[in-house]
């Protein structure tokens, strides 16, 4: 059963991971530079284990098709972090991507919603229940607003606004957003038939999240995230648009 999670709002949790670098950097006296230092933050500085284990065997979870469901999980009353094997980044370098986002998810569970989970002594005791409190992610729950705001905030923590808009104005000096071109709109909306018109718009779009995915890709390798994940992030930031923007110039203070 997916957890009840109370409202945040999207500037709440990105303030809430802002706050969370400046911790850590006056902490080690340090100056936050891409790609952020993830591992540290969560072991060093929120004193939080973390470990690989096959999720769907640890949690009674069968596993269907290559990708697991199961990506990691955040056990509050053991300040563990476990993250699937499959992401380990030394054994699978090309999903380390994946495993930063991963684990900035978890540290957002504990900083977003571990009250919420915290176990009440005088109910263990009554029920004798010996399972630990835990978050379990899965991305087929990744909709669900305990998992959105998790996913938000790993976003806000390894891609901060600053550090992104700053990165943004040092390849493009002009501080403007991109737009993507979608020049075949008008083709689609002539095609008589209604399925085919869902269809070629479906392929358009899936052609334009890979060119934007494209674009992104300088930007993901520096901050080291996956393309898709920094191209939600410039999307959200209005820095990369499907829709020519009305007349607006983008600042370092947005």
């Amino acid at each position: 059963m997916v957890k009840k999670v109370p409202y945040i709002h999207e500037d709440q949790i990105e303030r809430n991971a802002a706050a969370l670098l400046a911790e850590y950097a006056q902490a080690r006296d340090v100056t936050i530079e891409p790609p952020v230092p993830i591992d540290n933050i969560v072991e060093k500085h929120l004193k939080l284990g973390i470990e690989f284990d096959d999720t769907h065997r640890l949690f009674g979870v069968p596993r269907s098709g290559l990708d697991p469901d199961i990506l990691g999980a955040m056990v509050f009353d053991e300040r563990r972090v476990v993250i699937d094997e499959s992401l380990d980044p030394e054994e699978n370098p090309s999903r380390e991507g994946r495993y930063r986002f991963t684990l900035a998810h978890e540290g957002g569970h504990w900083r977003l919603h571990r009250h919420l989970f915290a176990r009440d002594p005088a109910q263990v005791c009554l029920f004798s229940d010996p399972t630990p409190s835990a978050v379990i992610c899965r991305s087929s729950q990744g909709k669900e607003p305990v998992e959105w705001q998790a996913d938000f905030y790993a976003s806000c923590l390894l891609m901060p606004r600053k550090l992104i808009i700053a990165a943004w104005n040092e390849m493009f000096p002009d501080r403007r957003p991109r737009t993507m071109d979608r020049s075949r709109r008008a083709e689609i909306a002539m095609l008589a038939n209604a399925e085919e018109r869902e269809f070629e718009s479906k392929v358009e779009e899936w052609h334009n999240e890979q060119t934007m995915e494209d674009f992104a890709r300088p930007f993901a390798q520096r901050f080291l995230v996956s393309p898709q994940a920094m191209r939600i992030r410039l999307e959200k930031l209005r820095l990369l648009l499907r829709e020519v923007p009305h007349q607006r110039m983008l600042s370092s203070d947005t």
